[in-house]
């Protein structure tokens, strides 16, 4: 299928179907995220009637999900750089909406893990794809803010997937939860489809530094290192907040589920959605300062992170805690455009497929395959089934991370500054 030139956007007026795109793509990064976090809010019902163990439900909420959507995340970023990415997406997310709502048909735990893994294979294809379409979409100065706005869906679809959730775990259960959030994703496919495949690298100003073969260069890049380590550690810690959080604030505040999920949807949109597109702005507007802008902003919102999560963990009013919440999430969401700008650059329009996934494959194998079983091993270790305070002391696993992160995105960004990577 030929490609349809979409007009470089410079200072130029942006095409109408670029914003099409925009909106249709960021609508389904919406239920990525919702089928994704759907389960964290499960957890409590979950486990009483399942009787899973805090391991058990980090094994089924992330590692099941973080498999195949690490390992698949890459060979897929290679068929984003190559093929049809709108197509990529679309059988996608028709996988991932099955077996999210089928995860309501589970009575045990090995088939509720087969279909989480199965979840995370369908939404492997999204992120690779959706972002290589976007930057040839739109002009290398709106990098950060368009991806920003795109990643804006992960509050609101944590929003939604607490808000809802809550409201139809407390009328017919948590399993009613699944068909009627997970399925409905099915339609949204034709949208997908609708899209038209933008031609590679049309808004590059520079000249393309390398093609697919020249795969290599992102593991010999030194501020890629840098941006994959950083960010996976910050990406540890950010997770363990919609991961843990409904857990935390039921088991150690004694908080109903419906309760949590009206404040927790309210604080996702509130906090979320404004703070991500805020960090997609400031980090371009940074950016022009210098190479390394980017990194320096997420740098400064991990290590601003990390006092809030001590905050959080350690704080029994209800001020305190709200504001700390409120904060945490917004610092935890505005890295996103940055992370993703960074890596479009380094890569260029040939390489932004893999270039992404093994960003993806990083911070998810940090936040869902170590992070969330490591946290729940050690809630179980400390006793936390018999005494949930301990709660507190598993979860210090994330302002430790944060402090790492902060270290060598800072470090990143002085590489970066002088390399002409």
């Amino acid at each position: 299928m030929s490609e349809a030139t979409v007009q470089p956007a410079g200072v130029e007026k942006i095409p109408a179907h670029s914003w099409y795109a925009l909106g249709v793509l960021t609508l389904i990064y919406v239920l990525n995220f919702l089928d994704r976090v759907l389960i964290y809010f499960m957890f409590t019902p979950i486990k009483a009637e399942m009787k899973f163990s805090d391991l058990q439900l980090g094994l089924l909420g992330a590692t099941s999900f973080a498999i195949f959507y690490t390992v698949l995340g890459i060979p897929f970023g290679r068929l984003a750089d190559r093929g049809s990415r709108k197509r990529l997406i679309a059988g996608g997310l028709a996988v991932w909406s099955v077996f999210s709502g089928l995860t309501g048909y589970t009575h045990s735990f090995e088939t509720m893990f087969l279909c989480r893994l199965m979840v995370g294979v369908g939404e492997a294809t999204l992120g690779p794809a959706a972002l290589s379409l976007l930057s040839d979409y739109f002009p290398v100065r709106m990098r950060a803010s368009v991806t920003a706005v795109y990643s804006s869906a992960i509050a609101v679809g944590s929003g939604l997937a607490l808000a809802l959730g809550g409201q139809v775990e407390a009328l017919l259960g948590w399993r009613w939860a699944f068909f009627l959030l997970g399925f409905p994703g099915l339609l949204v496919c034709l949208l997908v489809l609708s899209l038209r495949e933008a031609k590679r690298g049309v808004t590059e100003r520079e000249p393309v530094r390398y093609t697919a073969r020249d795969w290599k260069v992102l593991f010999r890049s030194v501020p890629l290192r840098y941006h994959y380590l950083g960010y996976a550690l910050f990406g540890l810690a950010s997770n363990q907040l919609s991961i843990w959080g409904v857990s935390f604030f039921a088991r150690v505040h004694g908080l109903d589920l419906k309760l949590i999920g009206s404040l927790g949807g309210l604080l996702s949109l509130l906090a979320g959605v404004p703070g991500t597109i805020a960090g997609g702005l400031l980090a371009d507007r940074l950016r022009r300062k210098g190479r390394g802008g980017r990194m320096f902003f997420s740098a400064a919102c991990a290590l601003l992170s990390a006092p809030l999560w001590v905050a959080l963990l350690f704080s029994n009013g209800a001020a305190v805690l709200l504001a700390a919440n409120f904060f945490l999430l917004a610092l935890s969401l505005m890295w996103l455009g940055a992370a993703a700008a960074d890596v479009h650059d380094i890569a260029g329009p040939q390489l932004r497929g893999l270039g992404v996934a093994i960003y993806f494959f990083a911070v998810n194998l940090a936040a869902y395959v170590i992070g969330a079983p490591l946290v729940g091993r050690i809630n179980d270790a400390l006793g936390a089934g018999a005494n949930p305070q301990m709660l507190r002391y598993g979860l210090l696993l994330c302002p430790a991370a944060a402090l790492l992160a902060a270290l060598l995105l800072w470090l990143g960004g002085r590489k970066l500054e002088g390399s002409r990577q």
